[in-house]
């Protein structure tokens, strides 16, 4: 099964964070519609955690990330019994939180200093969605590749995660990549992933 999407041009001109969300969550929830129900069990190559273990996780992150900034989306989904319909009603909400200004324009400390909630969500948790749209694809037997765009995204915010990148709950160590990998294998090795 090939997960592939068609490249988008236009992302380049995505600037702010509401609508990197839009552009992130419209190709994982291309993923999430076709994965067969018994792959939601299926092992991703996030060790330990089922595809379905992958999505609750996005859900939870972004939940928390909202939460602990004063921001309220309701209560949470239920992912165990139809995951890509929760993460649609998930979805929703986060994307009518980030499209407030007042939202995305609040401050906070983040983990690399004074930073917004937009350009933390966009840095952290829009780079997570690209990466574990991958995984939960392979759970599912398939395949996912990345647009060039999505390719510098996920290597600049690797870039700018510094040493945090393989601390415990983000990425695990890096492996080696093949002799002569494309560029999408040799940033998936230096996630810990190994392409198909």
């Amino acid at each position: 099964m090939d997960f592939a999407a068609e490249q988008d041009t236009t992302e380049a001109q995505h600037t702010d964070t509401a609508a990197q969300y839009a552009h992130a969550d419209r190709r994982l929830t291309a993923v999430l519609d076709v994965v067969p129900a018994q792959d939601w069990s299926a092992a991703s190559p996030c060790e330990g955690w089922s595809a379905r273990d992958v999505l609750t996780h996005l859900v939870d992150t972004q939940r928390d990330f909202f939460t602990g900034h004063g921001v309220d989306l309701g209560g949470p989904p239920e992912v165990d019994t139809d995951p890509a319909r929760a993460w649609r009603a998930h979805a929703d909400r986060v994307m009518a939180a980030l499209s407030d200004d007042a939202v995305a324009a609040k401050g906070l400390e983040g983990y690399f200093g004074p930073t917004t909630v937009g350009a933390t969500f966009g840095q952290f948790y829009v780079w997570d969605m690209l990466v574990h749209r991958w995984d939960i694809a392979r759970a599912a037997g398939g395949t996912a590749s990345f647009s060039d765009a999505e390719l510098d995204r996920i290597a600049d915010g690797a870039d700018s995660f510094g040493d945090a990148l393989h601390m415990d709950g983000i990425c695990r160590g890096g492996v080696d990549a093949p002799a002569g990998a494309e560029r999408e294998a040799r940033l998936l090795a230096r996630l810990g992933r190994v392409a198909a």
